[in-house]
């Protein structure tokens, strides 16, 4: 059972014993991500991600990466929307190391100037292999589409613009709003002594001042817009992404909506992936999922195929939305679906990093963790009436944003869309 204390200087720390595995998992969460920026500095909280792994005043680069390599562990991070992590997953007798490490580069990090320079063009250059991925970037632009003019469809990189705005005072500023305690979680999930373990994060981290210019952040109310963006560019296939309004993070809706994607696009039994690729064969790679933040929700369908196919493609997809909205979805299917979410959560569980992500993650944006038993107590009331519920609130076709990517040949149909 996951359990949460709060360090005196308000830095929160949950943490869930998993007695019968030899791995712990340790995460660093801060409540900032590309949400929290602006036009001008959009780009800041990845940038600050990577100058962590830059070195720090005791270790430098390369020795922050041998203290990890020389206990056999994984260090990474991760920046998001909404929050960012820097984690561990270690054998369970090194976990002083993964803390002293972590809250090394969390409160030691150099920030050299060079260093900033020299990582501005590593960033510049995942930029550019992001713009070469159509794929994945089809679905920065639909978010860029329905999020018009809200922070939460700037992309998490930046661009080349806001990376030349970047420097070491604007570093300093963004981390001083954001990198403070009360915006801080620790989450640790596996193998590990308890109290000997929170001895250890107290004295790394509650002399940590407080800095109260972070408390009660309002979050910028995103309002879904039905915009379409088509991006013209040498590709030897079109990708394109339909996204309906979706539900926001913590949401009781969020559990019947992941059981109507099980159903609709979300594997290779689904409906879109039978219909399109299997029966058809017109595309390689098709599916939908839901994404969910504070106050928002996308749920989007992405599909990548042949120009010649692109037209009849898009009519496949609005027909099975239709039939989805017409007909709905079996008791059978809702049944096999609710099957479907339990066997990966219950699989998830013996996941040390998994858990670590789930408890350290619903602790930063909600401030509340649900129970295993809880979880799957939601999964169990889903039924035809709150499934047909969602499915009418969610797949629109009047409020439906689009993206496309690639080499443009003739007339694209978006009369339905």
């Amino acid at each position: 059972m996951c359990k949460c204390i709060r360090l005196k200087n308000g830095v929160r720390v949950v943490y869930e014993e998993i007695p019968y595995v030899r791995s712990v998992s340790t995460g660093l969460w801060v409540g900032a991500g590309s949400r929290g920026e602006g036009t001008a500095n959009n780009g800041i909280s990845h940038f600050i991600e990577h100058m962590l792994f830059k070195g720090t005043k005791k270790r430098n680069a390369k020795e922050i990466a041998e203290t990890i390599d020389n206990i056999g562990g994984q260090l990474n991070a991760f920046t998001g929307k909404e929050c960012t992590c820097y984690y561990t997953k270690t054998l369970d007798t090194h976990l002083d190391t993964s803390l002293d490490l972590l809250s090394d580069m969390f409160f030691n990090s150099r920030f050299d100037e060079k260093d900033i320079e020299i990582e501005k063009n590593v960033i510049l250059e995942e930029i550019g292999m992001y713009e070469d991925t159509p794929e994945e970037l089809v679905h920065d632009i639909l978010s860029e589409a329905v999020w018009q003019d809200n922070s939460l469809g700037m992309p998490i990189l930046g661009t080349s613009k806001s990376l030349g705005n970047i420097n070491r005072d604007e570093i300093k500023k963004y981390m001083q709003y954001n990198y403070v305690p009360e915006n801080t979680v620790i989450a640790i999930a596996g193998n590990f002594e308890k109290d000997r373990a929170i001895e250890s994060i107290k004295k790394k981290f509650e002399n940590w001042e407080n800095d109260s210019i972070c408390r009660n952040k309002k979050i910028q109310a995103a309002e879904f817009k039905n915009n379409k963006i088509l991006r013209e560019k040498e590709t030897e296939q079109i990708h394109v992404c339909l996204g309906f309004k979706g539900v926001e993070h913590g949401s009781d809706e969020l559990y019947s909506l992941l059981a109507v994607n099980n159903i609709f696009g979300g594997g290779m039994s689904s409906r879109l992936f039978q219909k399109i690729r299997e029966e058809k064969g017109l595309v390689y790679s098709i599916y939908s999922y839901p994404s969910s933040y504070r106050n928002a929700g996308l749920f989007t369908i992405y599909a990548g195929m042949n120009a010649e196919h692109l037209n009849e493609v898009l009519k496949l997809i609005i027909d099975e939305v239709n039939i989805l909205v017409e007909k709905g979805i079996s008791e059978r299917d809702i049944a096999k679906s609710k099957e479907q979410l339990k066997g990966n959560y219950i699989l998830g569980l013996e996941s040390t990093s998994s858990r670590m992500n789930s408890i350290g993650k619903s602790e930063v944006l909600l401030g509340k963790i649900l129970s295993a038993q809880e979880v799957l107590d939601k999964i169990d009331k889903i039924d035809s009436e709150n499934v047909n519920v969602v499915i009418e609130k969610v797949f629109d076709l009047n409020n439906l944003g689009f993206s496309l990517v690639g080499n443009i040949k003739g007339d694209i149909d978006l009369k339905k869309i």
